[in-house]
């Protein structure tokens, strides 16, 4: 038993209902960020900075050689002699990267902002005796509070806004303010973006042939059709997250995964998580073990009999798998063949930005947000996601929809993107507490079944795949199962983020990839050093994954039935059955 799950079991020291009810309601207007978090942590930087005198010293001059280099690149500029830059933005920042920043007074005005970010990042950093995380979230937080007043945000200080309202005649302050207007009336409405309706489940998207086999409290099991006379006699079973909706995987024609494998000769399985509500509240990870990857490994065996199962598990149902395969391996069940983790975490030291939003503090705040309504809302995701990424996802797209008055068009993933979905409470407090928070898992504290269980467990080959832009699951992070397993491991980097980089089909332009077999116990790089020293293949990274299933499968049989009906597991719906499509 968990920590979490032996909480819930005794409720000791539980917060009154009084208490959790400000909570949440505080949190329904800041977006689940607890303030309290955001007081402890600018406190310990405000007060060690406050006693380190030195270091005020040094920024106070750091300001002063700041200004007087502005001054100097201001006198150049007014001169006509401004083209080169006092402080060049960072590699990620395109915000200035028009020519029509380099005239006078823009390219002042987008220097001086530039000079404040820089001296504000060194002010914030470095502080001798501030928490690690508290500086983070410090550094994290003057950052997006610097940049809702970047000059390329407002129309008088941004010149290519300007010369976009002389050419248009001010017709796209127009277009822009009705573009507001539409947004406000949908949000206002919880309708969807009009655009996304043009991208429909079932008949443009998640339309690869199958039928639901099975179907129980938390998930629909669907068998994929075969499309080649002979496959593999090992079928695949494939765990998506329950933070997103399953056809990111099956997504459209030619940009389908699922698609991609069953054209290969695979027998493919996909797990089609219900998007919870209140009444979920109580299914937690043993839930998600049980009624997710057990049941549906049950079924897969009871359909194609006397056959090993290659898991595939994507993102949190790739830790869920490598939860599940522990626990197995533990007992003696070799009933994987393989297992494949596609940009999944299994060690949580290192998780990248999001560990801006988990701390004790942080973590209970939010327990009470998903306890007034039984879950986690879409709503308090996206906000800590956009976040992340506010400069391409938030203002940018304000610039573009509301300056400029150009609405961006949408495409199959934003679309996907925009299909909202939910996590149950209980699971969601023990996954941010027992794996994120205390990384149980590794220390060899996770209990299932009343024993720990451990990554080194497990036998199976693993093929682990990392996204080079993941600001979800660092690549560097999901990396780390090379040297946690005590097994073949074989791990991929693909250019791409943590969406964009898995859908990546054989054509995709400008991808890229990496990809390295370590022995059991073997030696391995360090991640800088993969990156930097691994040969770089042009292309999608699907064949060369696929040829590696390929060579840990038998030879080519002909094509299981679609169900077992005998077993209980009748073919009843077309896919993609009825739980993707719950709102």
């Amino acid at each position: 038993m968990t920590r979490v799950q032996h909480a819930f079991e005794e409720e000791v020291g539980e917060e009154t209902p009084w208490d959790r009810l400000l909570h949440a309601s505080m949190g329904r207007l800041t977006g689940g960020v607890s303030p309290t978090a955001l007081q402890l942590a600018f406190f310990d930087w405000a007060s060690h900075l406050a006693m380190n005198p030195g270091r005020q010293n040094a920024l106070l001059e750091k300001a002063l050689r700041k200004g007087l280099r502005l001054a100097a690149y201001s006198g150049h500029c007014i001169a006509g002699n401004g083209e080169r830059r006092c402080i060049e933005p960072l590699r990620h920042d395109h915000r200035f990267d028009d020519d029509a920043w380099s005239e006078w007074p823009f390219s002042f005005i987008h220097q001086a902002f530039l000079l404040q970010q820089q001296w504000w990042h060194v002010a914030t950093t470095g502080v001798p005796g501030v928490d690690p995380h508290h500086e983070e979230v410090v550094n994290f937080t003057v950052r997006q509070m610097l940049d809702v007043f970047s000059p390329s945000n407002f129309l008088p200080t941004n010149p290519e806004v300007l010369k976009r309202t002389a050419a248009d005649r001010g017709w796209n302050l127009v277009r822009g303010a009705s573009n507001w207007l539409e947004d406000f009336q949908r949000e206002i409405a919880g309708r969807p973006e009009q655009d996304s309706q043009a991208f429909v489940v079932g008949k443009n998207m998640a339309v690869t042939p199958g039928k639901v086999v099975h179907r129980n409290a938390l998930m629909e099991l669907i068998q994929y059709s075969p499309e080649t006379d002979a496959v593999h006699p090992e079928p695949l079973l494939i765990v998506p997250a329950w933070i997103m909706k399953y056809y990111i995987l099956d997504l459209r024609p030619a940009r389908s995964l699922v698609e991609y494998l069953v054209g290969q000769g695979h027998t493919v399985f996909m797990v089609s998580w219900k998007n919870p509500g209140p009444e979920d509240r109580e299914m937690g990870m043993a839930d998600y073990r049980g009624l997710g990857v057990n049941d549906a490994l049950d079924a897969v065996n009871a359909i194609v009999p006397n056959q090993k199962v290659h898991g595939v598990g994507y993102c949190l149902g790739g830790t869920l798998l490598t939860l599940s395969a522990a626990a197995m391996a533990r007992e003696g069940d070799a009933r994987f063949a393989t297992i494949s983790l596609l940009a999944a975490q299994t060690d949580f030291t290192e998780p990248g930005e999001l560990e801006l939003f988990i701390d004790e503090s942080q973590v209970s705040f939010l327990e009470d947000v998903m306890w007034s309504r039984g879950y986690l809302g879409r709503d308090e995701m996206a906000g800590a996601f956009q976040l992340l990424r506010s400069q391409d996802l938030v203002w940018s797209r304000m610039v573009g929809n509301y300056l400029m008055g150009e609405r961006e068009a949408m495409f199959d993933l934003m679309a996907w993107n925009a299909d909202a979905t939910r996590l149950p409470y209980r699971m969601h407090s023990e996954y941010l507490r027992d794996l994120f928070l205390h990384n149980d898992l590794v220390e060899g504290r996770y209990d299932i079944d009343g024993r720990p269980v451990a990554v080194g467990d497990i036998r199976a080959p693993i093929f682990a795949i990392g996204t080079q832009k993941d600001h979800i699951a660092p690549w560097q992070s999901v990396y780390k199962i090379v040297r946690l397993a005590r097994t073949d491991v074989t791990f991929l980097l693909t250019s791409g983020g943590h969406n964009a980089g898995i859908v990546s089909e054989p054509g995709h332009p400008r991808r890229s990839h990496q990809v390295m077999h370590f022995e059991p116990l073997g030696s391995s790089y360090p991640a800088s050093r993969f990156e930097r020293e691994v040969d770089r293949q042009e292309g999608s990274w699907w064949p060369t994954w696929q040829q590696w299933l390929a060579a840990h499968s038998g030879k080519p049989v002909p094509p299981p039935a679609m169900g077992a009906p005998d077993q209980g597991y009748a073919p009843f719906a077309h896919a993609p059955g009825e739980y993707v499509l719950m709102k």
